[in-house]
């Protein structure tokens, strides 16, 4: 497991992500229509990557939509965390601006390891309520979620070093335009989805301009069966 100590980290968790993305540049359908179309291959990397990361971060409707519980993987899985001298399930982070994910969610559900909901003052008092029965709630910004703020505070509260975005594309976007993607992992898979409104892994805010861009260089590419892994790094 490496990490690079760096200035662009410093006092924050070195942030990696994961995304399984169809040759046209989409990860699902339009109008939260999510169906996996990953190869076994590629859900074995994304479990071996969480086998990497102290805590591993989702947006709320993601979480919703696919009924994920971001736990560890199955036993493999388990003995490789402990063996990466990590915990046996990773911290799961939640990030909601509005704070609108239902409390009676399948995350909730399971209890193997704490779940945190990073949220804004737009929460409402009954939902704030309501959340803080199944997890800690945390607020960080007025309107806008404050991620630098957030990610100093899951370093030094939480001890998380190494930290694993899994999506959906409005979160990553808003993390890749703010500069906290370190490292981007993407599965091009074999597939066209098309649609002009079908999700990418990038689509908050984005850049005006080529030079203001965000830019990586690739660190590795290797073909398996019919899907190409690639991994890049954040100049």
């Amino acid at each position: 497991m490496k990490q690079k100590a760096t200035l662009r980290n410093s006092g924050r968790p070195f942030v990696f992500s994961n995304f399984a993305m169809t040759a046209d540049g989409k990860i699902a359908f339009a109008k939260d229509n999510f169906i996996p179309f990953g190869s076994t291959r590629d859900h074995r990397h994304m479990m071996e990557l969480r086998a990497t990361a102290d805590a591993v971060l989702s947006g709320a409707r993601t979480v919703e939509v696919t009924e994920t519980v971001l736990g560890n993987g199955g036993e493999k899985f388990r003995r490789q965390r402990l063996k990466n001298g990590l915990s046996e399930f990773p911290l799961r982070i939640i990030a909601s601006g509005s704070g609108s994910i239902d409390p009676d969610a399948n995350i909730f559900k399971k209890h193997f390891s704490p779940v945190i909901i990073l949220t804004t003052e737009r929460i409402s008092k009954a939902g704030l309520k309501s959340l803080r029965r199944v997890a800690d709630v945390k607020i960080f910004g007025e309107k806008e979620l404050d991620f630098h703020a957030a990610l100093r505070w899951l370093r030094k509260e939480w001890n998380v070093r190494r930290l694993l975005c899994e999506g959906g594309g409005a979160l990553h976007g808003t993390l890749i335009h703010a500069g906290l993607v370190d490292e981007l992992h993407l599965t091009l898979c074999p597939r066209i989805f098309g649609g002009r409104h079908a999700p990418t892994i990038a689509d908050a805010q984005g850049f005006l301009k080529l030079a203001e861009s965000a830019q990586f260089r690739l660190a590795s590419a290797r073909a398996k069966g019919d899907e190409l892994f690639a991994v890049f790094t954040a100049k």
